[in-house]
């Protein structure tokens, strides 16, 4: 069974930045896209990035222009990078094979101000 890991996660300032990864245990088939969300307790997950097979790319409104999706097919991986952090970035991010219900367990980001 495939498992998503995410990785990559921890402290960091205001301004800074993080890159994110998202795993897969073993080959998936490609057709398959890949989604990053974000929750904070008590609040719904939120959409932040996702990424087609193809590679194209789509992003919520409140990451456009800091944050870039992207994936390496032959490492099994997805990225998310994630530049001019701000404290309300902070959340669990989740990594997604969209169109299905397998998530990964999350990796906890947060931005000090």
């Amino acid at each position: 069974q495939v498992q998503l890991v995410e990785s990559g996660g921890g402290l960091v300032q205001a301004g800074g930045s993080l890159r994110l990864s998202c795993a897969a245990s073993r080959r998936t088939p490609s057709i398959y896209g890949i989604g990053w969300y974000r929750q904070v307790p008590g609040n719904e997950r939120e959409l932040v990035a996702t990424i087609s097979s193809g590679g194209s790319t789509n992003y919520g409104d409140s990451v456009k222009g800091r944050f870039t999706i992207s994936r390496d097919n032959a490492k099994k991986t997805v990225y998310l990078q994630m530049n001019s952090l701000k404290p309300e970035d902070t959340a669990v991010y989740y990594c997604n094979m969209l169109g299905t219900a397998l998530w990964g367990k999350g990796t906890q980001v947060t931005v000090s101000s």
